[in-house]
């Protein structure tokens, strides 16, 4: 899930609308919002929406609905898909498998015992996204004309590689290791509906923009020096170092300028001496600094929607309610004529 340093971005953290992103071009981690779907689009049982067949939808119905609310405003989104996880990475997804079967199982208990409220809940650490909706999700990106880039490896470092090269002006993620990936401008909580339950209580959830040049300057650290902290608090690629959080990790490297004089001092923390092969130490760096990134890709360009595909791949095939498809396709075609009407009146001045 990223490193935690939700606390340390308080100070630049800055709350923005939509309306501030009118006209920008936003880079978002296609797993990350796909994800988000699969676990919030649930039936009252717990159990995702699902087509006459079998096939999961709700990642569909998600990238559908929210890129309309993205176009209406202007918003140019383009989606960065993961490509093959790097090694130290399996470690971490071996044991979200594990956390998703114990779910799973706790699941179906609430569910034959028709505590459906349970059921939802660990209904949504179940999720699994499989190749076909990956492959089914970038043709409803392709259909609704909204652009596509595949990463050789993590989609957060060919997202922050596209905004630092100028193709994208801000990378968007849940995840704040799209920072230690150097991307300059950073967005979280970037979705149509920004609101989500904690416990009985709905909390809302303002979306918010981070400069990582501006996060560094306030802490007084350097991008290499935030990387270290991420390998002591925990990240995708090393579980960090247990009892250090984020404030005890940026003390730790203030005071000891980084992780290699840390441990070349021999410094302990809470009475204990460090134990973290250095070797291991510059991988992950080296992960974080040098990524996988394919600087060839194709170029960036929104095309024009496909409504009939569409139609078909949502109604046809899916068995999207037909009203409802044609009533949101409704929207993107106004938004079709408006721009075509605005194109005519700039010419006609």
């Amino acid at each position: 899930m990223g490193i935690k340093i939700n606390e340390l971005v308080k100070d630049v953290r800055k709350t923005i609308s939509f309306e501030n992103l009118l006209n920008k071009k936003i880079s978002i981690d296609a797993f990350n919002s796909i994800y988000q779907f699969l676990a919030i689009i649930r039936q009252r049982d717990g159990t995702s929406l699902m087509d006459l067949e079998g096939n999961v939808t709700s990642h569909l119905s998600g990238l559908f609905y929210r890129n309309i609310k993205f176009l209406e405003y202007n918003i140019k989104p383009i989606y960065v898909f993961d490509g093959k996880p790097p090694e130290l990475k399996l470690n971490t997804i071996n044991e979200r498998r594990k956390i998703k079967a114990a779910a799973k199982e706790k699941m179906i208990e609430a569910q034959e015992s028709e505590d459906f409220k349970e059921a939802r809940k660990f209904a949504q650490l179940t999720s699994k996204l499989d190749s076909n909706m990956i492959e089914e999700s970038k043709l409803l990106l392709k259909h609704m004309g909204i652009p596509v880039v595949d990463a050789p490896s993590e989609g957060e470092a060919q997202s922050a590689y596209l905004v630092n090269r100028g193709d994208a002006w801000a990378s968007a993620s849940q995840d704040y290791d799209t920072l230690l990936f150097g991307s300059e401008r950073f967005l979280r909580n970037f979705s149509v509906n920004r609101s989500k339950k904690v416990r009985d209580t709905t909390i809302s959830l303002d979306i918010e923009y981070i400069s990582l040049s501006k996060f560094l300057d306030n802490l007084g650290i350097t991008r290499e020096q935030l990387i270290d902290m991420g390998i002591l608090i925990g990240t995708d690629f090393f579980p960090g170092i247990k009892g250090i959080g984020q404030h005890k990790a940026f003390d730790l490297i203030k005071k000891h300028e980084s992780l290699e004089n840390m441990l070349k001092n021999n410094v302990q923390v809470s009475g204990k001496q460090l134990n973290i092969d250095i070797e291991l130490v510059n991988r992950v760096k080296e992960i974080f600094l040098r990524p996988k990134i394919n600087p060839d890709y194709p170029k960036i360009t929104w095309r024009k929607v496909d409504y009939d595909k569409l139609e078909e791949l949502l109604v046809e095939k899916h068995n999207f309610s037909k009203n409802r498809v044609v009533s949101a396709i409704k929207k993107l075609r106004d938004l079709d004529s408006d721009k075509k009407q605005i194109s005519l009146d700039s010419f006609f001045k």
